[in-house]
């Protein structure tokens, strides 16, 4: 397995909107949206502090509420099967969007916690087509720092992550490739059978 591998899931954890109290009882710390860098170092400083406190099913119930919030999901997903919309149904479309969320908090959430010493540092921003993307460095004691790329636009007045490539490797692209191989294979009603397995 590539080094970098477990870091992309940790990242995507992230990336999907993973932050929790941290303590319990303690309020939930906010992600500012303001703007596409303080979007992602809010997002990752309070999600890397999350891990810390090793709750991991407090962890899940924060990654899927904050989804909608921080993510653009719906983007996302629809990305991710762009060359299956011509051919599937509206009730699988359907089905497909309600088993999103499930997939990522089951697919993605507990290798977060692997990366409990890890501090993102916001490097620069720059344009990027109709968004922005924020250029980061994931930093582990006594290790080379990793480039992670964050590309941020906005929804709904908020700015919201849209993808993410850590050392290279394209997240959405990863995940659309693991989606075709399994619809090629097996048929999109499998797809959303896997997905909603992993919850």
């Amino acid at each position: 397995m590539s080094p970098t591998r477990p870091l992309l899931t940790a990242l995507a954890a992230t990336f999907a909107g993973l932050t929790m109290p941290l303590a319990a009882g303690a309020a939930q710390a906010a992600v500012d949206s303001s703007d596409p860098q303080r979007l992602v170092q809010t997002l990752t400083t309070d999600g890397f502090a999350a891990m810390r406190t090793g709750n991991k099913v407090a962890a899940k119930g924060q990654f899927r509420t904050l989804l909608a919030s921080n993510v653009a999901v719906d983007q996302i997903g629809d990305r991710l099967i762009r060359r299956w919309l011509p051919t599937i149904t509206p009730a699988q479309r359907t089905a497909y969007k309600q088993a999103l969320p499930t997939y990522i908090v089951g697919t993605y959430a507990d290798r977060l916690f692997d990366y409990a010493d890890a501090t993102v540092k916001v490097v620069r921003t720059q344009p990027a087509g109709g968004g922005v993307d924020v250029m980061t460095q994931v930093i582990r004691p006594g290790r080379q720092p990793i480039p992670a790329i964050w590309s941020v636009l906005q929804v709904g007045g908020a700015w919201k992550v849209a993808n993410l490539r850590v050392a290279g490797i394209n997240v959405a692209m990863a995940q659309a490739a693991d989606f075709d191989s399994v619809i090629q294979r097996e048929g999109f009603d499998a797809l959303i059978k896997r997905m909603k397995a992993r919850g």
